[in-house]
């Protein structure tokens, strides 16, 4: 007769957390406009502005204000325009606030120097 712990299957894969489909959706933007290194970090615990943040990265300055004013753009669609935007103007960094999430959208370097995910992570 087996032994009833070692015949009990266990599901190698971790769950993966669920975010809200409001986060899905932006994160499907992203991909669509070529976004890099998406990187969505749970901030809720941490701070009470937001409950995430988005980090993304674009190829160039034109790049990073094309991915920041399709993201304006498609929001504005949905009913649900931001409450600010800054850094469109250079291209180096493009914050925008969404409430409950803040995207930032940086050139690669920008995204090394700050280290965002280094600031957030747990």
């Amino acid at each position: 007769m087996p032994n009833p712990i070692e015949s009990k299957q266990i599901d190698p894969k971790p769950i993966e957390p669920k975010f809200p489909k409001y986060i899905e959706q932006l994160v499907d933007v992203l991909n669509e406009i070529q976004a890099s290194d998406i990187t969505v970090i749970d901030v809720s615990k941490q701070t009470s502005v937001t409950d995430y943040m988005i980090i993304c990265s674009g190829r160039s300055s034109r790049h990073v204000k094309a991915i920041g004013e399709t993201v304006l753009e498609k929001n504005k669609q949905r009913g649900q325009p931001p409450l600010g935007s800054h850094g469109l103007e250079t291209g180096d960094w493009v914050l925008i606030d969404l409430g409950d999430c803040i995207l930032h959208i940086m050139q690669h370097e920008v995204r090394a120097h700050y280290n965002l995910e280094g600031l957030w992570h747990n």
